[in-house]
């Protein structure tokens, strides 16, 4: 696959996307979820993309490709690239063969990659359906996943949190239940083909911030009165633990969800995420924020 320069993010296919600016090489880089189908198959791998000004882009860049140990693995999701203790490491969700979907932790020495298997296996709970595991970095320097226990197994989407080893190749302690998706007022059961006797709420992509005035927020993606959309939580207490108070209306109402968001190295908060959700059509949208915005939601879509 060949790099091409200049590209915009109208000409990007890709899902859940992720930006890690690199100081140290005034650049941003754009991960997401980049098979041309990532619902079914074998997964091909992670591409990223390479700007210096957030118009244009320079890729795709081969992340990660799989190597023996993702031998016959699926659905390649949601890869988020954070740094911790000057390496960085690669948080994605894999489909083992006879095993469930859950998060693994890959390493690379530089922000491109090539991103290699870092933890042994999934650190989210092996009997668990698991998807979109973030990396929270608390005030003591603690590291903690917060991800998503599917709706597929337990028909209400629920967010949880569990501390990481040091080192990051797996967790500690017993997963920490943050909250349901129903709790939100936005959040809306999943329309589905075949009728279940019980209405299911999803929970997508979790990313924790600390804010300027020291709160600590969480976006996150469920299905709204409008389709795919994302939402606010905020920590009373301060810490990952909780308990987490939903914003009333989704952020981002319509047709779009899975963000983050990033500093620019002029300053400022971006925000990002996919729309629209259908395969092949989403983009990375990037939009400048302010914290009116995050309490008001974005209306102009």
């Amino acid at each position: 696959m060949n790099s091409i320069t200049g590209q915009k993010l109208a000409d990007l296919q890709i899902r859940d996307p992720f930006v890690l600016p690199v100081p140290s090489e005034q650049a941003y880089y754009l991960f997401g979820s980049t098979d041309a189908n990532i619902w079914s198959g074998p997964g091909t791998g992670f591409n990223c993309y390479r700007s210096s000004d957030l118009v244009t882009w320079d890729g795709p860049l081969p992340a990660f490709r799989p190597d023996k140990s993702f031998a016959s693995y699926a659905e390649f999701w949601a890869p988020e690239v954070h740094v911790f203790r000057g390496k960085y490491y690669m948080f994605a969700t894999f489909k083992a063969p006879g095993a469930l979907r859950g998060t693994y932790v890959l390493a690379a020495e530089r922000a491109e990659g090539p991103y290699t298997r870092w933890s042994p296996g999934p650190v989210t709970p092996k009997n668990w359906q698991c998807l979109d595991g973030t990396l929270h970095i608390d005030d003591s320097g603690v590291p903690w996943l917060v991800y998503c226990h599917e709706w597929v197994q337990v028909h209400d989407g629920a967010m949880y949190a569990q501390r990481l080893a040091s080192d990051l190749r797996h967790t500690l302690g017993p997963p920490v239940f943050l909250f349901s998706s129903s709790e939100a007022p936005w959040s809306c059961p999943l329309q589905r083909r075949e009728p279940t006797p019980f209405p299911v709420y999803v929970t997508d992509g979790p990313y924790l911030r600390r804010q300027p005035d020291g709160q600590l927020m969480m976006l996150w993606s469920a299905m709204g009165a409008a389709g795919y959309a994302m939402g606010v939580a905020h920590s009373a207490s301060g810490t990952v633990l909780g308990p987490w108070e939903q914003e009333p209306e989704a952020l981002w109402p319509s047709d779009g969800g899975h963000g983050m968001i990033f500093e620019t190295f002029a300053g400022g908060p971006f925000l990002t995420l996919h729309q629209p959700n259908r395969t092949p059509d989403e983009r990375a949208v990037l939009l400048p924020l302010d914290a009116a915005t995050l309490d008001r939601g974005i209306k102009h879509q």
